[in-house]
């Protein structure tokens, strides 16, 4: 067992976030898990888990009214990764596509889905 497992285990229980503090300390878990080159799939689960529930704080918090959709979280990941959109061009597979997705114009089909999950990390469901 790593020490981050030890550590996440102890130091951090997933839940429903409240508060920026709670929100805070989430970021710091996904950080250390998205760069972590062993992460365990427990540790995926609970990585594509605090996605979704930071996602779901930021949204709640910071843009009332609004919920989370695959386009959201599309968008999430790309801030959280520090990607650049064109690095998604060939899982897309067009600069057009991409712009269509990313700006809600079309819907993410489940190919894509797939192929976000697998470059991501996390689970496809996120996407469709």
């Amino acid at each position: 067992m790593t020490n981050f497992q030890k550590e996440s285990k102890i130091r951090y229980q997933p839940k429903i976030i409240k508060t920026e503090a709670e929100n805070e300390a989430a970021l710091k878990v996904v950080e250390q898990l998205m760069h972590s080159d062993t992460r365990t799939p427990e540790e995926d689960e609970l990585y594509a888990l605090l996605i979704i529930l930071i996602e779901k704080f930021e949204r709640e918090y910071y843009q009332p009214g609004e919920k989370s959709n695959p386009h959201s979280i599309l968008n999430f990941l790309i801030e959280q990764k520090g990607i650049e959109k064109k690095d998604l061009v060939e899982i897309i597979g067009s600069e057009e596509l991409l712009a269509e997705i990313i700006d809600k114009q079309k819907e993410i089909n489940k190919a894509q889905a797939k192929a976000l999950g697998k470059y991501f990390h996390v689970d496809a469901s996120l996407f469709v």
